[in-house]
């Protein structure tokens, strides 16, 4: 099972993408990114982070399952604090990796793509 916790939903994602994850980790269970409002300190988010660590162990109980991962992408100091907590728990943390390509339309505008690479683990 692949926990995501994004801010992008897994029926959002490229079909690359969803098609890794279900080929590497059998299937996928969204969870919600929080706001994390930037006027918080580090102790809020530190609890919130708390907060989602037990949420995804009780996941990864209830579901039993030996091949699980976390897909954790967003605001940086929950991610650092949250991938750390699971690290120590022995839970794989993994990111996932793109390729950008940028074009200046025919307005003079700059457009992004995105096309999915691979899960990268944080270690």
């Amino acid at each position: 099972m692949l926990i995501n916790l994004s801010n992008h939903p897994s029926n959002n994602w490229m079909p690359e993408q969803y098609d890794e994850a279900l080929r590497q980790y059998s299937c996928i269970k969204d969870i919600g990114f929080p706001f994390i409002d930037p006027t918080v300190d580090e102790k809020d988010v530190s609890e919130l982070a708390g907060e989602y660590y037990y949420e995804i162990i009780d996941l990864l109980i209830k579901y039993n399952s030996q091949n699980c991962a976390v897909h954790l992408m967003g605001e940086l100091t929950f991610v650092y604090i949250l991938a750390k907590a699971l690290r120590e728990s022995n839970v794989e943390v993994v990111a996932s990796t793109t390729m950008r390509d940028v074009y200046i339309n025919d307005r003079g505008k700059k457009i992004s793509t995105f096309k999915f690479v691979r899960f990268r683990k944080y270690i």
